[in-house]
């Protein structure tokens, strides 16, 4: 008799979850919304976790205006809104911000699909993924060491829920920890200061 092979009940459960509740995939795996949960249990509606905090907004507008203000248009092209990455098959990041040069971006590359080149540096705010199963530490180590692969030569982290900023730099063996009230550098000179600019609008992150 021949046997019957049957897929486990978290593959089967997986196929069936709305496409909207997906996040991005990594190396192969399948990221879900933070908040996706909430959803299955019917205790939140998927508009309730597609959009982003104001907290999360704010930083991403400040470090949008920082950048512009200072990068040289015609080296640099600044993208953001939950950018849609292809590296390959089964590999698509999402990512906040992201610097491209322009002589890598270039216009017969910017169509309807992700875009498929590299950022010479990425900005992330906050995780939106569902990372219960390998832990924020291990997502950070998998994101960063994915988009190097793929040919980032920078990743900034900046986590609200401690006030911290990683800075990830290719070909470093550590990366640095730093408060967000100290000064960041982005590239060509360019710094922000999350926790400075928060306090002088009166934005307490704590509440």
């Amino acid at each position: 008799m021949e046997a019957v092979v049957t897929e486990p009940r978290a593959k089967k459960a997986a196929k069936t979850l709305p496409k909207e509740l997906e996040y991005e995939t990594l190396a192969g795996r399948v990221f879900y919304r933070k908040g996706y949960r909430d959803v299955l249990n019917k205790t939140k509606t998927i508009e309730e976790i597609m959009g982003s905090s104001g907290l999360q907004s704010i930083i991403v507008s400040y470090l949008m205006m920082r950048v512009l203000s200072k990068l040289d248009e015609a080296e640099y092209v600044v993208l953001c809104n939950e950018i849609g990455l292809h590296i390959d098959h089964r590999n698509n990041p999402a990512s906040d911000i992201g610097i491209f040069e322009t002589s890598v971006l270039t216009p017969d590359k910017v169509d309807i699909h992700y875009v498929g080149v590299p950022a010479k540096v990425f900005i992330e705010v906050d995780i939106r993924a569902d990372v219960e199963d390998l832990g924020e530490t291990g997502y950070i180590n998998l994101k960063t060491n994915e988009l190097f692969k793929f040919g980032a030569e920078k990743v900034i982290w900046i986590l609200s829920n401690v006030q911290k900023a990683i800075v990830a730099e290719k070909g470093e063996k550590s990366w640095r920890w730093s408060e967000w009230n100290e000064d960041i550098e982005v590239l060509d000179g360019i710094s922000f200061n999350v926790g400075d600019y928060l306090k002088k609008k009166g934005i307490n992150p704590i509440k």
